[in-house]
């Protein structure tokens, strides 16, 4: 077969991603926290913003500032500003759309930054491995026992527990698996009680020596018994055990007391807090939508870079290049930021449209909806509503609610259509006001459901409730 050289024009359709578009879809989706922190790289990297409050004249500036940016300033005649020659358009005409509606969307309000003070700046909280260390060298211990006693609290997960198997420690430490066995055992006897342990039936059995209760029926339930334990089987426990209910249950109730995760007192994780990203208030029977812009930098254009770039006779070809691609990047932010803030608006003010009876009158008026409704109702692709509602908190009236909660599918009652979200609060109720003592089945939740008129199938019931989180009837019943 001949082979030849040739030319050839083909049209084709291609869906490219810019840079710019990039940070929009990144910028949406992002969460209250991670978006101040985005920010504040970018004011690091771009010359072009800076932070400050608004109204901010030259005369508020210091007077070394002011001699710098005199050397730059051009004649009355060629003052044009650098927005106008590359965009064609100012700042102040750009914002003129975000400050004609009279709301603020987020990122330029005020906000007093929260003063610590040095002692809770430096408190520190010791840690399990700081705890046994610190115990470990205060022993005196061989050095190949010391050794891997340290790898064995190095292998320890932030409950105590022990992840790694003996056979990989003591290739680790170059030693026998009678000197692991011998530190496993010293770092069993350490404070706090039940560290080291391979498993919850262990931890629970090294917690019994310090208080006395060896040999006890408490030992007898956790090493004979423990499976029945786990199922809430005491009548199956007392007649393998061959003693009373009664006695079986006085020593469920001292394990009960006992710890089973021991390293937790030790954890350094902070508590995380949820911030909302919007606040739904009712003013004289009217919403009001305000998005929080707690923590958010308050940023603006510089005017001495901008004045910079205006006076062709201070910069060199580079330069000049370097501040034109920094203005395009700030200025694309602004706009980001400031269509972030509309889309979010938007979007709440449409779940406030669809889901005005549960703002209004409480959980139980909750809506079948999904993402496409709301998509349909402002135009907008399915895609960013899901961007725009993902990992991002709403503080109403009826408490603060992710974004996702609003959506839901719907199931068939007596009376029409009903959210799931609204099914599994009367499945949490129901089970709240259940007697612990006796509590309900699957089947049972099922036949109170239908005498509300809610038709729902058993296999249903049991995965709303898993969802939920609820364990099952056996596991919730209390004994005493």
């Amino acid at each position: 077969m001949a082979q030849d050289m040739r030319l050839e024009l083909k049209l084709t359709q291609k869906l490219i991603l810019t840079p710019q578009l990039q940070q929009s879809i990144k910028l949406l989706q992002l969460p209250l926290l991670e978006l101040s922190q985005d920010i504040n790289q970018e004011l690091m990297n771009n010359p072009l913003l800076e932070e400050g409050p608004e109204g901010d004249t030259e005369a508020k500036k210091d007077a070394s500032t002011a001699q710098e940016e005199e050397k730059f300033r051009e004649p009355p005649d060629d003052s044009e500003a650098p927005l106008e020659k590359i965009f064609g358009f100012t700042a102040d005409n750009y914002f003129e759309e975000r400050e004609s509606d009279g709301r603020d969307f987020g990122y330029f309000s005020d906000g007093a930054e929260e003063s610590t003070s040095p002692f809770e700046r430096n408190r520190s909280k010791t840690d399990l491995y700081e705890h046994l260390l610190w115990q470990l060298r205060l022993s005196s211990v061989p050095e190949s026992t010391g050794k891997t006693a340290e790898i064995l609290i190095n292998n320890l997960n932030d409950y105590g527990y022990l992840q790694a198997s003996l056979e990989e420690v003591a290739k680790m430490a170059g030693v026998n698996m009678e000197t692991t066995e011998e530190a496993l055992r010293y770092i069993q006897g350490l404070d706090p009680s039940g560290i080291g342990a391979r498993d919850l039936q262990e931890c629970l059995l090294l917690q019994l020596p310090p208080l006395n209760l060896n040999g006890t029926l408490v030992e007898q339930i956790l090493r004979d018994g423990f499976s029945e334990l786990e199922g809430k089987k005491y009548k199956q426990l007392a007649s393998r055990l061959k003693t009373s209910i009664d006695e079986i249950l006085a020593a469920v109730k001292i394990i009960e007391g006992l710890e089973p995760r021991p390293g937790r007192n030790f954890s350094s994780d902070e508590p995380v807090h949820i911030i909302p990203d919007v606040y739904v208030e009712e003013s004289d029977g009217k919403f009001i939508i305000n998005l929080n812009d707690e923590g958010i930098p308050k940023l603006r254009l510089s005017n001495y870079y901008r004045r910079l770039l205006a006076n062709k006779k201070t910069l060199g070809p580079e330069e000049k290049q370097f501040l034109e691609e920094k203005l395009r990047s700030a200025i694309w932010l602004l706009r980001s930021l400031d269509q972030r803030n509309k889309t979010i608006y938007k979007v709440t003010d449409s779940i406030l449209k669809f889901q005005e009876d549960f703002f209004r009158r409480g959980h139980k008026y909750l809506k079948p909806l999904n993402l496409r409704d709301v998509a349909e109702d402002l135009g907008m692709h399915e895609s960013t509503i899901s961007r725009v509602t993902s990992n991002k908190y709403i503080q109403c009236p009826q408490g603060l609610l992710n974004f996702r909660y609003f959506f839901s599918n719907a199931v068939q009652t007596a009376g029409g259509e009903m959210s799931s979200s609204t099914v599994k609060e009367m499945i949490r109720q129901i089970v709240a006001e259940e007697d612990p003592k006796a509590p309900l089945n699957d089947q049972k939740i099922v036949d109170i459901l239908k005498a509300r008129g809610i038709n729902l199938a058993r296999r249903t019931t049991a995965k709303y409730r898993e969802e939920l989180r609820i364990p099952s009837h056996l596991k919730r019943k209390k004994w005493f």
